[in-house]
């Protein structure tokens, strides 16, 4: 009977519930409880939520959407909140003010050493790097250097960075290159354009001075011709002698004899400058060029002194008139143009 009533009462106490015990069960569940709150819940949102990188479209939708207000009065919780929604809509680094990335790093300033922001930033540094490169490809440089300045503010010894910054200077100088080449394409087009105006321009000039020129012989043939069949005045059985009808004006142009090449100016090489210049110039009796003044030119300024002290050096066999030397006064084209 005895024996009974004593293992009646260990039995008892085997199935008693300690109050020590109870106390720290309860204390277990509540510190496993806040870790899935605070710690592993946030982080699976955040990796649930990432990807390679958000799209153009994406990102431009994302850009639309302001900042919170006052993002420095925000708690911790109220930024992990707000980085775990950027995290979702794939706002990793941009826009400026309203990104995952800023969001972490506020906690970390307010909370320094913070898990969850840490963490976070260590994992998506990658997700991020992958959308500032895409930022890169589309041009936009602005964006994508503060892109990378924040990156850097996160991970500054991550050797990603090395590879955006170089890529950046790379597109850079693309667009440079290609601005430059637009450019010299647009300048060659105008001097083309110019020179063919100019070219144009001469050919006319001389084609107006031969239909002179031809006019002029013409008139004087029949001037002579009228002279020339024109009736006696008056008959006579010894008529007196009559001069000769004077011929037709005999007129030779002047003839370039010697020439001398006019020197490119050091400011117009080195400027990889061309053009060209009109000028007008008398030749005397003995051939020598006098009188030489600048038409026009292309560009303004630039040849004008070559082409003067070169063609003054000119000289011409004398233009003449019934075999007399005469002056005259002529126009002549000179050319700039760099050996290719």
């Amino acid at each position: 009977m005895d024996t009974r009533h004593r293992l009646s009462s260990r039995r008892h106490v085997r199935g008693a519930v300690n109050p020590v015990t109870l106390a720290v069960v309860v204390i277990v569940v509540a510190l496993a409880i806040a870790a899935w709150f605070l710690i592993i819940k946030p982080y699976r949102d955040a990796s649930a939520g990432l990807s390679p990188g958000p799209t153009a479209s994406q990102k431009t939708a994302a850009a639309r959407e302001a900042p919170p207000a006052n993002v420095d009065a925000l708690s911790v919780d109220q930024l992990l909140a707000e980085a775990r929604t950027a995290m979702n809509e794939q706002r990793l680094v941009a826009p400026a003010g309203n990104n995952a990335f800023e969001f972490y790093m506020k906690v970390l300033q307010k909370q320094p050493g913070n898990p969850v922001a840490a963490d976070a930033l260590r994992e998506t540094f990658s997700y991020g790097a992958a959308a500032t490169e895409q930022t890169i490809n589309q041009r936009d440089f602005a964006e994508a250097q503060r892109e990378i300045d924040l990156l850097a503010k996160a991970d500054p010894e991550n050797y990603t960075l090395t590879i955006l910054r170089s890529k950046l200077d790379a597109q850079r100088k693309t667009l440079d290159r290609e601005q430059q080449q637009a450019l010299d394409a647009q300048k060659a087009q105008q001097l083309a354009q110019q020179n063919a105006a100019a070219a144009a321009k001469q050919q006319a000039e001389q084609a107006a001075e031969a239909q002179r020129l031809a006019a002029a012989r013409e008139q004087a043939a029949r001037t002579a011709q009228q002279q020339t069949s024109a009736p006696a005045s008056r008959p006579a059985a010894t008529p007196a002698p009559r001069p000769a009808a004077p011929e037709a004006d005999a007129i030779s142009d002047a003839v370039l004899v010697r020439q001398v090449t006019p020197r490119y100016p050091t400011a117009a090489m080195r400027a990889n400058q061309e053009g060209w210049v009109d000028v007008e110039l008398t030749v005397g009796t003995d051939g020598t060029v006098g009188n030489v003044t600048v038409v026009d030119s292309q560009p303004k300024h630039v040849f004008d002194r070559s082409a003067i002290d070169a063609v003054s050096r000119w000289e011409y066999k004398p233009a003449t008139r019934n075999g007399e030397p005469m002056a005259v006064t002529l126009r002549r084209r000179l050319q700039f143009n760099l050996g290719r």
